[in-house]
């Protein structure tokens, strides 16, 4: 039998490998091995664990990666360890096997989906949308495939896009009546591109995956929509009431570079710290609810407060013996609070640890109960418009880790080298230091020794202008250095799109205005650009011209605000329907509206190059 994956294959390991990762740092260490065995009904001894990672870790870093990870099974295809391990993955309960539905998989391949996610997301859509006129699908009844039907004409799923992240998607140019098979595809492709310049990876997605309802990929996209937009606010900058997390030692910056999950927990054990309750996990840490009672006591509403009522929390159904009870008594109290969300008791007592995560940022965003720390003279930027733009490029692509902090999160430069690799300049891996970064000392020297290599490949390999950037800029995380650089990787990325044009001509601005101009002039449009910095771009009418010459009367016209005067509001409102008309015809746009109106040349850049690769059916 060949060793190498095939692509569904890899598909299941990727989900698999999911499913391990249950805190998502992109990484499996012993503890989480062990959890998932003890979830699976099968306790496995610590030095059975140690033996494990023995065999998995080939780096010795004391924890395993997705290529680590997708190594072993491949060394292992067909062999009893990869049955046994497939066949304990699929004894967790409420998991259910299902014909593959891909082409790919026509021969017999089956995937796991959870019952239990798709019975959650149903619920969820049901709860955020139910007053939305445009979503006729629901409620969508959880208990059977209706979720697969319900999200395959695209606008549930832009409407969830924004119910996460608002505005992303404007709501003129989502198809909503007389659907045909054109305009569902249109559809379809705004909410993949708008999923994925908010952060969701979406690279092995494609529109007719959705349409054809494929569970396991409609089941991991909701999760990511879902995911950030519980996440939003579990944020120190946006929420500076987390500095009372603070432990003693600790600097705002650390706090800052603490994952969402990470916060979660340590948000619920400083409200249990009272009850001498330790929580490190949301699978086997909450299975029996004792942390969740005590915790919605914790952040019921007291009453001093005229906006919140005194909310009175029952602790009798701590003394239930039976889990699957004492779960369904603590969530009728969570239901007090209105935040019975994405578990059942089945889900608590089993430790589906992604959906009680979702419940319990349910709870943080719902009844916080923190309080910004007094006598603090510090007040935190929040991330800027650029700096989001750049982390949800990197998200996109699928980085790990996953970048919550800019600038925390690529100190290690693990991720600029994953980034070289998508720009095709080879990274030497025996050069990089991998971690874990264990001391301080030792570990900050190694992660400055990765940041320099990081300068030297973009210097020498990638011939990028970083004059007066050194490793020491990158580990630091100086604003207009790192960012610097990060233009320079999605300029690269972007351009890497129409690499193959100019029959060997170097693909540069000149070359993209040229044929936006050309392009135009044949449609018989009137608009023109000089650069990326002309004024008349704010407008968004060159773009939006250039969007109907490359599909002919895909833009409405009667929808754009035109004239000499226009104010900054109709320039924004044209923005934004340029952005989604650009993700709509299937152009991968990154770039945000106000960047438009402001005539940003960078991000400016990266839209016309995205729409000529569009043009050029490149991408």
């Amino acid at each position: 039998m060949s060793k190498e994956l095939t692509p569904e294959e890899v598909e299941e390991v990727r989900l698999a490998f999911q499913d391990v990762d249950v805190d998502g740092n992109g990484f499996v260490t012993a503890s989480e091995i062990a959890g998932l065995f003890q979830a699976l009904g099968k306790p496995m001894p610590g030095y059975k664990v140690r033996e494990l990672l023995d065999t998995l870790d080939r780096n010795k870093d004391s924890r395993i990666s997705f290529d680590e990870f997708s190594e072993i099974f491949k060394d292992v295809k067909g062999n009893t360890m990869a049955s046994a391990f497939k066949s304990a993955l699929k004894q967790k309960e409420g998991i259910v096997s299902i014909g593959g539905t891909s082409e790919i998989s026509s021969t017999g391949t089956t995937h796991t989906i959870g019952e239990e996610e798709r019975h959650a997301f149903a619920n969820y859509i049901n709860v955020s949308l139910k007053d939305d006129p445009d979503c006729a699908h629901l409620p969508i009844d959880p208990n059977n495939n209706s979720l697969f039907k319900a999200v395959a004409d695209g606008i549930i799923l832009c409407k969830l896009i924004n119910h996460s992240m608002p505005d992303t998607i404007d709501e003129r140019t989502i198809n909503k009546k007389k659907l045909t098979a054109f305009t569902i595809q249109e559809n379809l492709n705004l909410a993949l591109n708008s999923a994925s310049a908010i952060g969701c990876q979406v690279v092995n997605i494609g529109a007719t995956d959705l349409k054809e309802g494929k569970p396991h990929l409609v089941l991991g996209l909701l999760w990511q929509i879902i995911r950030i937009g519980l996440f939003a606010n579990i944020e120190l900058s946006r929420n500076e009431a987390l500095a009372a997390l603070l432990e003693e030692g600790e600097t705002l910056e650390d706090l800052m570079r603490l994952s969402p999950e990470e916060l979660l927990l340590r948000w619920m054990n400083f409200h249990l710290k009272k009850d001498g309750i330790v929580v490190k996990n949301f699978s086997s840490d909450v299975k029996d609810s004792t942390a969740y009672f005590h915790l919605l006591e914790a952040i019921a509403p007291d009453g001093s407060k005229d906006d919140q009522p005194k909310i009175d929390i029952d602790l009798s159904g701590l003394y239930l013996g039976d889990n699957t009870k004492r779960a369904e008594s603590m969530l009728k109290e969570a239901d007090k609070l209105d935040c019975r969300q994405f578990v059942t008791a089945g889900d608590v007592v089993s430790g589906n640890a992604k959906l009680n995560m979702a419940f319990v940022a349910t709870l943080f965003n719902k009844y916080p109960a923190l309080t910004k720390p007094e006598n603090q003279d510090w007040t935190l930027e929040s991330e800027t418009r650029e700096e989001r733009t750049f982390r949800n490029w990197m998200n996109s692509l699928g980085v790990n880790p996953h970048v919550n902090h800019l600038y925390g999160d690529i100190q290690s430069a693990l991720v600029i080298f994953q980034l070289y690799e998508k720009i095709k300049v080879p990274v030497n891996w025996d050069r990089v230091n991998r971690g874990p970064f264990k001391h301080v000392m030792g570990g900050n020297m190694k992660k400055v020794e990765n940041c320099n290599y990081a300068v030297e490949l973009g210097k020498d390999k990638a011939g990028f202008s970083l004059v007066g950037i050194g490793g020491q800029d990158l580990y630091s995380g100086i604003q207009t250095l790192t960012l610097a650089l990060l233009w320079q990787l999605m300029r690269r990325y972007t351009l890497n799109v129409l690499s193959d044009l100019g029959q060997g001509e170097a693909v540069g601005d000149d070359l993209i205005v040229s044929w936006v101009n050309e392009t135009l002039l044949k449609a018989g449009k009137t608009s023109s650009i000089k650069n990326f910095k002309d004024s008349a771009i704010s407008s968004s009418q060159p773009i939006l011209d250039l969007i109907d010459a490359i599909q002919p009367s895909s833009v409405n016209f009667e929808l754009v605000q035109t004239g000499n005067k226009l104010t900054d509001e109709d320039k924004l409102s044209n923005a934004k329907y340029a952005v989604s008309m650009a993700r709509k015809i299937g152009a991968k746009v990154y770039a945000l509206p106000e960047d438009i109106v402001e005539v940003k040349p960078k991000m400016v850049m990266t839209i016309f190059a995205c729409l000529m690769g569009r043009g050029l059916k490149k991408v």
